[in-house]
């Protein structure tokens, strides 16, 4: 039988859809729960990673320290993850009070075209004994060669594995399968998959993922997400056993921490809104949704059309600042750039 290693984000990428605002009780009560259904991995922070509590993206309601320290207090076999970008997390501010307090594993990430800027950050967590990966994120945005040259820049920094996010949910089966593919056989190191659900294809996606080589998979809860949300990691664990893989996930007591985030973490379980379909064929990452929703409607602006500006500029998280310039342009009736 096979084995899929499962890394689950809800207590990270969920809080995008809660604009940052889990809390310490929350944290402890999902990390409990999924370390007690046997989840391997469980990473947390704010949902843009370690370090990036700000205006621009939003501020958490607890501090990195606190997230970290509750997380690690309520795992037992679980190893405890955390989502690094550099130029959002620092060596000696972040990453090194994330270490002391107890990371396991270290994901750093860059959008899918600069994994030249993870070196240092991956050089020094290996060299603090962590086991690290490489994330390359809005990985729709380069072809599958340029994603194996990227991803082999990151193994030759001392990567472990290598995941690519599909962060605007824009993937068919076919493109996952493709990328996939081109990895495995283009590096000596485990490939990964986390999938977002813009259009529905989440699962699907990441079974071809498996199919096509990987051996990581990322899920949360009930799809706790960014915009229409992620692979959902009960309905992913089933579906795996179904098809005879092995997790290590307990499904029944995974079920139960599903249950749990669903009523303790989130006021609106994700769906797949109309906002987020044009988000997913726009190829604009699902972390914008918060804020395109909020500024087209203090403006008055219809939040499709900024998104497609948004896909047209070929936008990346942290160029949040954007959506106001194009939102004034289409008020005015101007020509966007």
């Amino acid at each position: 039988m096979s084995t899929v290693l499962i890394s689950d984000p809800t207590l990270r990428d969920g809080n995008h859809a809660v604009r940052h605002q889990l809390s310490a009780r929350q944290v402890a009560l999902y990390a409990s729960a999924a370390d007690a259904a046997g989840v391997p991995i469980i990473e947390v922070g704010h949902g843009n990673g370690l370090g990036a509590s700000s205006l621009q993206v939003g501020e958490s309601l607890i501090s990195d320290h606190e997230i970290l320290e509750v997380a690690r207090q309520n795992l037992v076999n679980a190893k405890l993850s955390i989502h690094v970008i550099p130029g959002f997390a620092t060596i000696n501010k972040d990453l090194k009070t994330a270490i002391d307090i107890g990371v396991d594993l270290v994901r750093v990430a860059s959008h899918c075209t600069e994994a030249d800027i993870t070196q240092r950050h991956i050089g020094y967590a290996r060299d603090k004994g962590k086991e690290v990966y490489g994330v390359l994120m809005m990985s729709h945005m380069a072809s599958k060669e340029l994603l194996a040259e990227e991803a082999s820049k990151m193994e030759s920094y001392g990567a472990e594995a290598i995941i690519i996010m599909d962060s605007a949910g824009t993937y068919l089966p076919c493109d996952v399968t493709e990328r996939i593919a081109e990895l495995v056989t283009n590096l000596t190191i485990p490939v990964g998959f986390h999938g977002h659900n813009n259009l529905g294809m989440a699962v699907a996606n990441s079974i071809a993922a498996v199919q096509a080589g990987a051996t990581i998979l990322d899920g949360t809860a009930r799809g706790f997400g960014a915009g229409s949300g992620n692979t959902q990691l009960e309905v992913l664990v089933a579906v795996l056993e179904k098809m005879g893989f092995s997790t290590g996930v307990d499904l029944y007591k995974m079920l139960d921490a599903a249950d749990i985030a669903e009523k303790e973490l989130m006021s609106v379980i994700p769906s797949i809104q109309s906002i987020s379909v044009i988000s997913g064929l726009s190829g604009v990452f699902s972390g914008f949704a918060k804020h395109v929703e909020r500024i087209s409607r203090e403006y008055g602006v219809n939040p499709k059309n900024v998104f497609l500006e948004l896909g047209r500029r070929k936008v990346v998280a942290g160029q949040e600042d954007l959506i106001i310039e194009i939102v004034m342009n289409l008020m005015t009736g101007g020509a966007t750039r």
